[in-house]
């Protein structure tokens, strides 16, 4: 016998009297606020995951329809993170300069035979922070590091005594100027 589940209905009311304002993120932040209001959390967000053995292409169209502009680079079977990919590396010059290391006319390889880990950026690159600094920086202190590195993404790492390390956020160095870009106009006529 098949059951036949009635649906749930969604009800509605009115008449509230207070409302209080939902903590999220923020549309702008001051250079002195703490650095963790520019985060991107994977604490409370969900991480955007690619494997390694996905073409390029597909990839960059999962991240499309997500629209991100990242993807974590996860091994299925570990469980692991093993680097990350951007956008801007699968439509710039790292799939070209990739097949010419590999002597693409000689090879046949083509750009949509070029997988997620051929032109990531390993874990072992990462210029990265750990969590227990990012509680006491500023915002500020985040353009300071971008500045410095000359990197677009910095991954946030909780690195407990004896524990593996955890990734826990990331800066992006776009989602930083974008959130700071009205501290950073009055500062720079201060």
């Amino acid at each position: 016998m098949v059951q036949h589940h009635k649906p749930n209905v969604l009800h509605t009311f009115s008449d509230i009297p207070n409302i209080s304002v939902p903590v999220n993120e923020p549309w702008q932040v001051e250079l002195n606020a703490p650095a963790i209001s520019a985060m991107t959390d994977f604490r409370v967000s969900a991480l955007f995951k690619v494997s390694p053995e996905e073409t390029i292409e597909a990839a960059l169209q999962k991240m499309k329809v997500a629209g991100l502009r990242l993807g974590f680079v996860v091994d299925a079977k570990s469980d692991k993170i093993q680097g990350f990919i951007t956008s801007y590396d699968i439509m710039g010059e790292k799939p070209m300069r990739y097949l010419q290391s590999m002597g693409f006319s000689d090879s046949g390889v083509t750009h949509s035979d070029i997988q997620v880990k051929d032109i990531m950026e390993k874990t072992s690159d990462w210029v990265s922070v750990e969590m227990k600094n990012v509680e006491t920086a500023t915002v500020q202190s985040v353009l300071d590091v971008f500045q410095k590195t000359g990197r677009t993404h910095i991954p946030v790492i909780d690195s407990k005594e004896g524990a593996e390390h955890h990734l826990c956020g990331l800066f992006s160095s776009s989602k930083v100027l974008r959130l700071t870009e009205f501290a950073r106009r009055k500062a720079s006529k201060a």
